[in-house]
C-alpha cells in the first residue's frame, strides 16, 4: 500500500503523502458486522492494507455449505463461531493479534460500544440487519460532537450482483430512504401453484402454502426445524409426478422457503474489495470517497455504475421533517399511533 501513501493523489490535491498515513490506518479501529462470505473477504483485505485494530460481530456458527466460498474455515471448524474462527485464522499469519471477535448479535451490543470506532463496515446477510445499524448510528449522533458521526460502509452481494455504499449518519441516505431498492421474496399466484404448476418452486410453494395449512393448521412451518422441511420436500415431490416436473431437492426447498440467494465468491471478492477501499480512502484522505452508491453486476460481462442515493425529506429514521400535533390528555395510545399513522 505504500504507493497510495507515498504518492501525491491525482483526485485530491490537499492529500498530503508521507510514512504517518501508514500509522494512521493501523491505529484505526474498525468494526465489521458479519464473518460470512463477504466478512471473510472484508477482514482479509483489511489486513492486508494495514489495518491492526478490528472487531468483528457475527452470531453464526459454521456449515459445510459456508466452506465453498468462506475461505478462512476448514471442515474441522464446522459447528464453531465464524467470529472466533475467522479472528483465529487471521491472527495465526500475524505477529500480533489483529482482529477481535465477538461471537452475539449485532443488538447485543450498547451503544457505548459502537461510539469506539472510527468506521463501520458491514458484511451482512439481512434488510432487517442492515436498517437496525443504520438507526443505530443516527441515533449516536450528536451535534455538539463531530466524533460522534461514525461513517458506515455497507456491502452486500446477491448471486452475480452486488453494491457498496458509503452512508454518513444524518446527512447522506439511510437505508429507509432507498428501502424500495430492497429485493422480496419472490411470491407465485395462487392460481398458477393450484392449477397449472410449471416450476419445482411452484410445487415448494404449493406444499408449504396449501397443503401446510390443512394438514397442520395450528402451527406455522419452520424453516429452521428440518422435520418441517422433508415433509414439505416430500408433498413437493408428491405434487411434482403429477405434473412431470423434476428437480426439486431440499436445497432447493430450503431455498425457496428461506429465500436464499446463492453465494458467488468472485462476487464477494469485488464488493469486499470496494468496502474496504473506501476504508482506506476514509482514514487517509488519498482520495475522494464514494459518493455514494456502488452498482456491480457480473453475470453477463462487467458493468459497474455509480451514484448519488438522495435523502428522503419524510424519512422517519433520518429526515428532519417535523409537525405539531394537539391531542387531549385522556387520549389513550392507540389512538394516538392512528393520528401518527396517518399523517
Amino acid at each position: 500500500m505504500e504507493p497510495f501513501y507515498l504518492s501525491p493523489s491525482p483526485f485530491d490535491p490537499e492529500f498530503v503523502p508521507g510514512e504517518s498515513i501508514a500509522d494512521t490506518i493501523s491505529q484505526a479501529k474498525v468494526l465489521v458486522l458479519g464473518a460470512g462470505g463477504l466478512g471473510c473477504e472484508i477482514l482479509k483485505d483489511l489486513v492486508m492494507s494495514g489495518f491492526e485494530d478490528i472487531h468483528v460481530i457475527d452470531m453464526d456458527t459454521i456449515d459445510l455449505s459456508n466452506l465453498n466460498r468462506q475461505f478462512l474455515f476448514r471442515e474441522k471448524d464446522i459447528g464453531q463461531p465464524k467470529a472466533i474462527v475467522a479472528s483465529k485464522a487471521i491472527n495465526s499469519r500475524m505477529e500480533k493479534e489483529v482482529v477481535t471477535p465477538h461471537f452475539c448479535k449485532i443488538q447485543d451490543k450498547d451503544s457505548e460500544f459502537y461510539k469506539q470506532f472510527l468506521i463501520v463496515i458491514c458484511g451482512l446477510d439481512s434488510i432487517e440487519a442492515r436498517r437496525w445499524v443504520s438507526t443505530t448510528f443516527i441515533n449516536l449522533v450528536d451535534d455538539n460532537d463531530p466524533f460522534s458521526l461514525i461513517p458506515i460502509i455497507d456491502g452486500g452481494t446477491e448471486g452475480f450482483k452486488g453494491q457498496s455504499r458509503v452512508i454518513y449518519p444524518t446527512i447522506s441516505a439511510c437505508h429507509e430512504c432507498s428501502s424500495e431498492m430492497s429485493s422480496g421474496k419472490k411470491t407465485y399466484p395462487i392460481c398458477t401453484i393450484t392449477n397449472t404448476p410449471r416450476l419445482p418452486e411452484h410445487c415448494i410453494e404449493y406444499a408449504s402454502v396449501v397443503l401446510w395449512p390443512k394438514f397442520f393448521p395450528d402451527k406455522s412451518f419452520d424453516t429452521d426445524n428440518m422435520d418441517d422441511m422433508h415433509w414439505i420436500e416430500s408433498k413437493s415431490l408428491e405434487y411434482a409426478s403429477k405434473y412431470g416436473i423434476s428437480g426439486i431437492s431440499f436445497s432447493l426447498v430450503l431455498g425457496v422457503l428461506k429465500n436464499i440467494i446463492p453465494a458467488i465468491a468472485s462476487t464477494n471478492a469485488v464488493i469486499a474489495a470496494s468496502c474496504v477501499n473506501e476504508a482506506v480512502k476514509l482514514v487517509s484522505g488519498c482520495n475522494p470517497v464514494l459518493n455514494n452508491y456502488m452498482l456491480y453486476v457480473g453475470d453477463i460481462g462487467l458493468y459497474s455504475h455509480t451514484f448519488e442515493l438522495e435523502n428522503k425529506p419524510n424519512c422517519f429514521v433520518c429526515g428532519n421533517k417535523s409537525a405539531t400535533i394537539s391531542v387531549e390528555k385522556t387520549i389513550l395510545l392507540a389512538d394516538l399511533i392512528d393520528i401518527l399513522s396517518n399523517k
